[in-house]
C-alpha cells in the first residue's frame, strides 16, 4: 500500500494530483451510509405520510445529482465523466436504512469519493425530509465498502 500523501508536493502544499500519464482502466466503487431514525418515522416514510413527498425517490436524486458534483464540492477531486452512479436504498429493520451508492467510469483515477459523497448526501436529504417529524435521525457508518481497478487494484472492506 502507498502510504504517501498524494495531495501534498514536496514542500507540504496543497495541490491536485496529476493524473495525465495514468492508463484509462475501468474504475467502480461503492459506498454506504446509515440512517437510524424512530420506527414512526420509518413507516411515514414507507406509506408516504410525509408532507415533503416521496422521501426515497428524492433522496435518490440527491444522491445521483452530488455523485455528479463530487469535484465541485471536494476541492482537490477531478471532475469526472462518471458512466454510471446508482443509488440503492433498503429498509434493514425498523428503525434502520441503508443506502449504497455506486459509482463507475472508465478513466485515469477512481471514484471512490463519489460514492462516498453520493452516499452522504443521500443520507443527508433523507434526514431533511424527515426532520421536521424526528430530529433525532442519525446518519453513521458511512465508509467505502469497495473498489475496483486502477493502479491499486481491488479493495473491499471486509477483506480489509
Amino acid at each position: 500500500m502507498n502510504d504517501t500523501l498524494t495531495h501534498l508536493d514536496q514542500q507540504g502544499n496543497a495541490h491536485m494530483v496529476d493524473v495525465s500519464e495514468k492508463n484509462i482502466t475501468k474504475r467502480t466503487a461503492t459506498a454506504q451510509a446509515i440512517v437510524t431514525m424512530k420506527p414512526e418515522t420509518l413507516t411515514k416514510i414507507v406509506e408516504g405520510g410525509l408532507p415533503k413527498g416521496d422521501v426515497i425517490a428524492t433522496a435518490r436524486i440527491a444522491g445521483i445529482q452530488a455523485a455528479k458534483k463530487t469535484s465541485d464540492l471536494i476541492p482537490l477531486c477531478h471532475p469526472l465523466m462518471l458512466s454510471k452512479v446508482s443509488v440503492d436504498i433498503a429498509i434493514l429493520n425498523d428503525t434502520d436504512i441503508q443506502i449504497l451508492c455506486t459509482c463507475a467510469l472508465s478513466g485515469k483515477t477512481g471514484v471512490e469519493m463519489e460514492a462516498l459523497t453520493g452516499a452522504s448526501v443521500t443520507a443527508l436529504t433523507l434526514y431533511d425530509m424527515c426532520k421536521a417529524v424526528d430530529k433525532g435521525i442519525v446518519v453513521k457508518e458511512i465508509c467505502l465498502l469497495e473498489k475496483h481497478g486502477g493502479k491499486s487494484g481491488d479493495w473491499s472492506k471486509s477483506n480489509d
